[in-house]
C-alpha cells in the first residue's frame, strides 16, 4: 500500500470513527437540547466535523460522510436510502467546501500555520451558514415536514456556531493541561 492511499485511509478512517463517537456522544449528553429532528441547540459534533476537514481535508470529508449515511441510515432517517445520502453528503462536503472557500478567500495557509482566532471564527461562520442552509434546503426537498423551514436553519446554525466553539475551547484547554502536567 502506498504512503497516499494509507494516509487517505488513515484520515477516513479517523474521521468516521471520531464523527460517529462524538454524533452519539452529543446525543446522549444534549439530548434535552433537541429543537427537531435532526436539529440541536449545541451540536459538538459540528466542530470535530470542521476540525477533522481543517486537518485531513478531502479524506476527511469522506470518512464524516460516510458516518453521517450509516448514522442517518440505521437512525431517525431511515426512510429513504436517497435522504440518508443527501445527509451524508452535506455532512461531509459542508465543512469541505468551507475550507476551500477560507483558504482561497481569507488566505489561510494550507498547512493551516496562519490559522489564528479571527480566521477560525470566519471559518466556523461560513460553515455553520453553509451546513445549516445545505440541510434545510436538502430536507425541504425530501419533504421532512418537521425540518426544512428558517426556524429549523436558524437553530441549526447556532447549534453549528456553539458547538464549534466549545469544542474548540474544549480542546484548547485540554492541550494547555497537557502542556502544564508535562512541565
Amino acid at each position: 500500500m502506498s504512503k497516499l492511499s494509507s494516509e487517505w485511509l488513515l484520515g477516513i478512517s479517523i474521521s468516521l470513527i471520531a464523527y460517529y463517537a462524538l454524533f452519539y456522544a452529543n446525543d446522549w449528553l444534549t439530548s434535552y437540547l433537541s429543537y427537531g429532528l435532526g436539529v440541536n441547540w449545541i451540536y459538538l459534533p459540528a466542530g470535530l466535523r470542521l476540525f477533522l476537514i481543517l486537518i485531513f481535508g478531502l479524506p476527511g470529508a469522506l470518512g464524516i460522510a460516510l458516518s453521517s449515511f450509516l448514522i442517518s441510515y440505521y437512525g431517525d432517517f431511515a426512510t429513504n436510502i436517497t435522504t440518508c445520502i443527501g445527509i451524508g453528503l452535506i455532512s461531509g462536503f459542508a465543512p469541505y467546501i468551507a475550507r476551500l472557500f477560507v483558504l482561497r478567500q481569507i488566505s489561510i495557509a494550507p498547512d493551516l500555520s496562519d490559522l489564528n482566532l479571527p480566521k477560525l471564527l470566519s471559518c466556523i461562520l461560513i460553515y455553520a451558514v453553509l451546513s445549516a442552509g445545505l440541510h434545510q434546503w436538502w430536507y425541504l426537498v425530501r419533504g421532512l415536514d418537521e425540518t426544512g423551514s428558517f426556524n429549523h436553519f436558524i437553530v441549526m446554525f447556532l447549534g453549528d456556531v456553539l458547538g464549534s466553539l466549545l469544542l474548540i475551547a474544549l480542546v484548547k484547554y485540554s492541550l494547555d493541561l497537557l502542556r502544564a502536567y508535562r512541565t
